[in-house]
């Protein structure tokens, strides 16, 4: 579930953002009493993301305005359909109602994408976003991925220990670098690795690992990787990766595929 303290704090920039000092045209053109009914309607078909995000949008003015959604995250929907009914002070509506389509048209783009990327690559893998996100918005962007069936990576970079290529090259045994590590950490704490050559696959799991991520590896090589590892850690498929590859990847018998598309390439919904 969102926080709703994130989500408070994510509407309030942006209307601050948006109208620092106010609507100008709602209070020169819109009579302070008039009240307004809107409907959220969607021009396309989707997998809907952001209930509380719409909510807490939508009454930030005025709580008084009321939000009827007819849908819930996670649930699919087809192109017409009423999504949410807005009722209440006009000026509210009209100056929350752009911040409430921008963040909700972008995780519901987000989720329809993620939902085609797990379709695509079928039950028996699990299909993960990355930190490919919009600044100030990975919580709403990865709770979107959530609703579309996908799951989430590291939240961030104290979540979890990830060593990649950059972090490999300064040092000089990866065997007893990862070994070091593992000493000063908790045990509760996760422990993965990257790779791009098979022959680092055994250096890496001498060092005792949790999950060996397989960068830009071939379908072949993931194939033999998969083999290698056989079972001591999880194995990670990540680079390369599309609609029209990721059938073929979950195939090589990986447990996970991380896809920063999901975030960083999805497109915004019509909404």
């Amino acid at each position: 579930m969102l926080d709703l303290r994130q989500i408070r704090r994510i509407v309030d920039v942006a209307l601050d953002e948006d109208a620092p000092q106010g609507d100008l045209t709602g209070e020169v053109f819109v009579p302070a009493e008039a009240v307004a009914t809107a409907d959220l309607v969607a021009r396309e078909e989707g997998v809907f993301a952001g209930a509380d995000v719409f909510r807490v949008a939508m009454t930030a003015i005025d709580p008084r305005v009321e939000v009827d959604l007819a849908v819930r995250d996670g649930e699919r929907f087809a192109a017409g359909s009423r999504l949410a009914t807005v009722h209440g002070a006009a000026r509210a509506v009209l100056r929350c109602e752009r911040i409430a389509l921008n963040l909700v048209q972008r995780m519901c783009g987000i989720a329809t994408l993620t939902a085609r990327y797990v379709a695509a690559a079928g039950p028996d893998v699990r299909v993960t976003d990355t930190r490919k996100t919009t600044p100030g918005l990975r919580a709403l962007e990865r709770h979107a991925v959530r609703c579309g069936g996908g799951h989430n990576h590291r939240h961030d970079l104290s979540a979890a220990v990830m060593a990649k290529d950059n972090h490999l090259a300064l040092v000089d045994d990866v065997t007893e670098a990862i070994r070091a590590a593992r000493a000063r950490l908790p045990h509760t704490v996760h422990l993965e690795v990257e790779v791009d050559r098979l022959d680092q696959i055994e250096p890496v799991l001498a060092g005792g690992v949790d999950t060996i991520m397989l960068d830009n590896f071939t379908l072949e090589d993931l194939r033999r990787g998969v083999e290698i590892v056989a079972g001591r850690a999880l194995v990670e498929a990540s680079g390369g990766v599309d609609l029209d590859t990721i059938g073929a990847i979950a195939r090589t018998g990986v447990d996970l595929i991380s896809v920063g598309a999901l975030t960083h390439a999805a497109r915004n919904l019509d909404l």
